[in-house]
């Protein structure tokens, strides 16, 4: 028996799920910034730190870029709670994503500092700058040009991976998408409409961010 596609049953659902696009796009930015602030943090003490931190930093990201996203989420949500602390499906989908994403962003920022030339800073020596001086006005300007497109690519990515919040009973967009599904069994038109969706807030970040590069560190590029 052919499958006939009837979007007029599912269209008055648009709404609900541009509802759980929002909330997607919110998930991600949180768990973006805070991810990168990780990562950051993560990225100096590899680069400058003591011995014993940089060992603490290296099993951290190893350990978060060798397991899966799902499991460390699942790790969160349930185990957590059997050492007393309760925390909600979605505060648990951002702290794992967060952490998976602190150890992504950790060694895409390590390799932002490595990249500043020792000649720019002893440049900035010779002409006095204080430590806090070379900061502000050589290593930021330059990792900022060197990382913002691989942070923006970061970005991309954590707004599809909320997809998995679903699984912990969250209505960002796939989870809306299964809710409006149980209802109507339209599972082609449903899940097409939340692939557009998807494609959507992919395009909009991406022109965001580009415009975003290009009006605070003249980067180059391309939307698409």
């Amino acid at each position: 028996m052919g499958y006939t596609l009837q979007y007029g049953q599912v269209t008055p659902y648009l709404g609900y799920l541009a509802g759980g696009a929002w909330l997607a796009l919110q998930i991600a930015a949180v768990a973006f910034l805070i991810g990168w602030a990780i990562g950051l943090v993560c990225a100096s003490v590899l680069h400058y730190g003591p011995r014993p931190a940089r060992w603490l930093v290296r099993a951290y990201v190893t350990f978060f870029l060798n397991t899966p996203l799902l499991v460390q989420i699942f790790f969160i949500y349930f185990a957590l709670p059997d050492y007393g602390i309760l925390i909600g499906s979605v505060e648990a989908v951002i702290l794992g994503m967060s952490l998976n994403a602190g150890a992504y962003m950790a060694e895409i920022q390590r390799a932002g500092f490595a990249s500043i030339r020792r000649a720019e800073i002893e440049a900035a020596e010779t002409l006095g700058f204080s430590r806090l001086q070379q900061i502000r006005y050589v290593i930021l300007p330059h990792i900022a040009k060197v990382l913002y497109p691989p942070l923006s690519n970061q970005y991309i990515i954590l707004t599809m991976t909320t997809s998995v919040a679903a699984i912990f009973g969250v209505e960002e967009l796939t989870g809306r998408a299964y809710n409006i599904n149980a209802q109507t069994f339209r599972s082609l038109e449903i899940f097409s409409i939340a692939a557009v969706y998807y494609v959507v807030l992919t395009v909009i970040a991406s022109a965001v961010l580009y415009a975003i590069g290009r009006f605070l560190f003249r980067i180059k590029g391309k939307v698409f």
